[in-house]
């Protein structure tokens, strides 16, 4: 995993849609690459799902440190760790796959009353109909948002190398040479 022979790859990101992988290809990345992994939404979600106050800080604080793994979202957050990125990793799984992958998580954490950030636990399944933010909808709703950021930030940054996946078995290959 290297930009150049002289200098290795130190600050990663992994873009994709809700359901692609991302927080699970970051982690792998990151044992891989023998890296420091830090997980976005556990910075971003406060109690009752709001956004902590610490977030902006705490992205800054990520994005100048030396080494790290994350996954590239929240708008506030993308510009500011793809300015420091050497590498932003796109997992662009079909979105049959990804939706698949989504609905299934979400309904197992509802019907286990998973806990996740700071607390909070998927609302009812039923609020997909009542909430326009719910994740399923969001996920549908912004499913095509990739096709124009990872575009636009390799043009703001074009030092920042792009890997292109676009199935699982591309992104175990890909591993594999880390």
């Amino acid at each position: 995993m290297h930009p150049g022979p002289e200098s290795p790859v130190r600050r990663v990101l992994v873009a994709g849609r809700p359901g692609a992988g991302k927080s699970t290809l970051a982690r792998r990345i990151a044992d891989a690459a023998d890296l420091p992994y830090t997980e976005l939404d556990a910075l971003h979600h406060g109690p009752a799902w709001t956004p902590r106050p610490e977030f902006d800080a705490e992205v800054l604080a990520l994005a100048e440190s030396d080494a790290w793994v994350t996954e590239w979202q929240y708008p506030q957050a993308r510009p500011v760790l793809a300015a420091r990125a050497q590498l932003l990793v796109w997992l662009d799984l079909p979105l049959r796959v990804t939706m698949t992958r989504l609905t299934r998580r979400t309904v197992g954490r509802v019907r286990h009353r998973t806990e996740l950030w700071a607390g909070n636990v998927e609302p009812p399944l039923r609020t997909i109909v009542t909430e326009p933010n719910h994740i399923i909808r969001w996920a549908w709703r912004t499913r095509h948002d990739y096709r124009t950021l990872v575009p636009e930030a390799q043009l703001s940054h074009p030092d920042l190398a792009l890997v292109h996946l676009r199935s699982q078995t591309a992104a175990d290959a890909f591993l594999t040479t880390l």
